[in-house]
């Protein structure tokens, strides 16, 4: 029998391999829609903090919804990987030059403001219809949203990804976090029971 580890490892591979038989063209549309798409639907307060990130492979490109956000005021933030498990998110200031984080991915250097953000957009490799991701197998983010949690914060988690990384079931592990919202091309999706914790086994 296979652990929820080794589940979640095929199907993130076969969520992966759908995402990066998606047209490029076809991906690249996709992203500003979804950019309008959240524009639309969300209400934040001038100067909350947002945290996004620089996309790799074949990832939903948020930069075009960043942009927007940061054009209605919010302070933008980028993940920062320090070490094997902890990321903190800095401050991304136009014109500030960005460093390479690994992965494929960039992100603001060392002398950038370290925030905490009220809202995050939450990468991710695939999910399900409750509610539950499947990260890229490192955990960062599911760390770094407890590490918010300890502090006292209750940052909004919206997950994005394409309609075709979903699948039918995520196994459960409790480390996991439970987003309650998720921005596909197909919209913004709420799960209401997800409440926007972290599992505690159930």
């Amino acid at each position: 029998m296979t652990t929820p580890k080794e589940q979640k490892r095929e199907l993130r591979k076969e969520a992966l391999a759908r995402r990066d038989a998606l047209e490029t063209a076809w991906r690249v549309d996709a992203s500003l829609a979804m950019a309008e798409t959240l524009l639309a639907n969300i209400e934040f307060e001038p100067g909350s903090v947002v945290s996004g990130f620089w996309p790799m492979r074949s990832e939903v490109d948020v930069r075009p919804m960043m942009f927007e956000l940061a054009a209605k005021g919010a302070r933008l933030c980028l993940p920062a990987l320090l070490d094997k498990t902890t990321m903190i998110f800095r401050e991304l200031v136009r014109g500030e030059p960005l460093v390479d984080m690994g992965f494929g991915t960039f992100g603001p250097g060392e002398n950038a403001e370290v925030l905490d953000p009220a809202l995050m957009l939450v990468p991710l490799a695939a999910f399900d219809g409750r509610g539950h991701r499947i990260g890229y197998g490192a955990g960062y983010y599911d760390r770094a949203i407890e590490r918010l949690r300890v502090k006292g914060m209750k940052p909004r988690l919206i997950g994005i990804a394409f309609d075709c990384q979903k699948v039918d079931r995520v196994p459960d592990e409790p480390h996991d976090v439970v987003i309650s919202e998720l921005l596909t091309e197909s919209g913004l999706h709420r799960f209401h029971h997800a409440e926007n914790r972290t599992r505690s086994g159930a």
